[in-house]
């Protein structure tokens, strides 16, 4: 590949996919190669030198583990595979306990985690999705197509979100756990997209923008560049959020029988615990209630670290303050240094 002084410049700066115009033959591996180290490996890298990272990712491993893995070596829950009304830890037959049917209470769990982060990741990817295509458009455009994308979400957030799923439910009847989760989220992405919306209006007027409409940047572009990079930490926050209210209403609606039961969810779980377990009435079973509580708790807590430690990757203050840390720490914490390296 022949490169010359002026392209070895360009490069060094910024990376870009575009190769038309210039004298620089770039082959499709060299470009592959250079996607992952700019997009994968060193935000990666980046984002594994924070401790809040390394919690929450591994925290979350061990639920795509048991959803994984776990549904395939750990027993499928039936009725009279153990002992009947078992105390967590009496026996390792059923660790967790079971219930008076005789069904393992850690089998419950993990069978039902596959559905669970399906659901979540469908109900997350859809809400954030249409807020920050919606959001920047309409902040970034202005105008008639501002006003027309308000209205819609306007509309979107005027509808109240429980019997908008319940009628929902009745007609579609999902039971595929992707479609639930999107449901669950189908007006949630309103407020979000009202408040990117209010964040690009600021964004716009910035120098760097102005320079890139003066430069004749398209609009695709300069939301791609400038505009997103910079409400990306908002969007990862509000993702962990909608993930954690999916996992949230489908535990309620789960538990009022709007949803079919034919899906596994802790939910239901829960439901069982206290209507025919009678786990708040003293009856010696509250370890039913607890166990998929505990699930939905450190599952809730993973995505709130994960979302906070990719602050580092994303916002620009974070990036630019790391930058100056490298420069002036002097080698005092090797991590944080080589980190903010991979940021410059």
């Amino acid at each position: 590949m022949k490169r010359t002084e002026s392209d070895s410049v360009a490069t060094d700066t910024e990376f870009s996919f575009e190769t038309s115009g210039s004298s620089v033959e770039v082959s499709r591996s060299e470009r592959l190669q250079e996607f992952y180290e700019e997009f994968v490996y060193k935000p990666g890298l980046v984002a594994w030198s924070d401790r809040r990272t390394r919690i929450g990712s591994l925290i979350m491993l061990v639920y795509v583990l048991m959803g994984t893995i776990g549904v395939v070596l750990y027993k499928a829950p039936n009725s009279n595979q153990v002992e009947r009304s078992l105390q967590p830890f009496q026996t390792m037959e059923a660790p967790l306990g079971s219930t008076r049917s005789g069904v393992d209470v850690l089998a419950m769990v993990i069978h039902a985690t596959p559905e669970m982060l399906l659901m979540l990741l469908a109900g997350g990817l859809f809400a954030t999705g249409v807020a920050v295509a919606i959001g920047t458009l309409a902040g970034y455009k202005g105008g008639t197509t501002d006003r027309l994308l308000t209205t819609f979400s306007d509309i979107a957030m005027s509808i109240p979100g429980l019997p908008l799923i319940m009628v929902l439910a009745i007609v579609f009847n999902p039971t595929n756990p992707a479609l639930i989760g999107i449901l669950i989220t189908v007006n949630y992405w309103a407020g979000l997209g009202r408040s990117i919306r209010s964040q690009v209006l600021t964004l716009r007027e910035e120098s760097y923008v102005e320079a890139s409409r003066t430069m004749g940047v398209s609009t695709p572009r300069i939301l791609v560049k400038d505009i997103i990079p910079n409400i990306m930490p908002y969007v990862l926050v509000n993702f962990a959020n909608a993930a954690r209210y999916v996992v949230f209403a489908s535990v309620g609606l789960y538990y009022l029988g709007i949803l079919p039961t034919s899906v596994d969810n802790w939910g239901l779980q829960l439901d069982q615990a206290y209507r025919q377990a009678g786990a708040l009435t003293g009856a010696g079973t509250m370890y039913q209630l607890i166990v998929p509580m505990l699930a939905i708790m450190f599952i809730a807590l993973a995505l709130i670290l994960l979302a906070q430690g990719m602050d580092r990757v994303f916002n620009p203050r974070v990036r630019t303050r790391l930058a100056g840390e490298s420069e002036s720490a002097g080698g005092e914490d090797t991590d944080e240094s080589s980190a903010a390296e991979m940021m410059t």
